[in-house]
């Protein structure tokens, strides 16, 4: 999907337009992951991903050929990269949060995975025949970590 654009001031305002309500996404989803709360990030991925495409494929083209906003009119260049700006400070907020979350993630996943090693490396003391302790280790499933989280 692409821009339509009548000239070169209609392409600077619909690039704000996506820039400001990419930005707005991004920054709920941010603050979703600064409050702990994840899932609450989920409602905003389809329209982010969308327009994310978008904000990609455009900017491409503006870099290939600047000349489809050179002529718009200065103040709405001006605009364009205050909203590039705020666009560009919010992926950064999002991006410090995405990792902290990543790291109580693992962290999370370690501690367990610590635990569950630990309480199956304990020598397990059961009876066998004729009353006899029987201090052989139980079987035990594996336990399989991916460091991709």
């Amino acid at each position: 999907m692409a821009i339509a654009a009548i000239d070169a001031d209609d392409r600077v305002h619909q690039l704000i337009l996506l820039t400001e309500r990419l930005t707005d996404l991004i920054a709920k989803e941010a603050a979703a992951f600064e409050a702990h709360r994840p899932h609450e990030a989920a409602q905003y991925v389809e329209e982010t991903a969308k327009l994310a495409n978008v904000y990609r494929h455009e900017s491409m083209r503006v870099r290939a050929n600047v000349a489809l906003v050179e002529s718009a009119r200065p103040e709405l260049r001006a605009r364009l990269l205050r909203a590039t700006e705020a666009f560009d400070a919010v992926l950064a907020r999002q991006s410090r949060a995405v990792n902290a979350a990543r790291i109580v993630t693992e962290g999370l996943v370690h501690a367990v995975a610590q635990e569950v090693a630990n309480q199956r490396a304990a020598p397990a003391t059961t009876y066998g025949a004729g009353g006899l302790v029987n201090d052989r280790p139980q079987t035990s499933a594996a336990i399989t970590l991916n460091r991709k989280a």
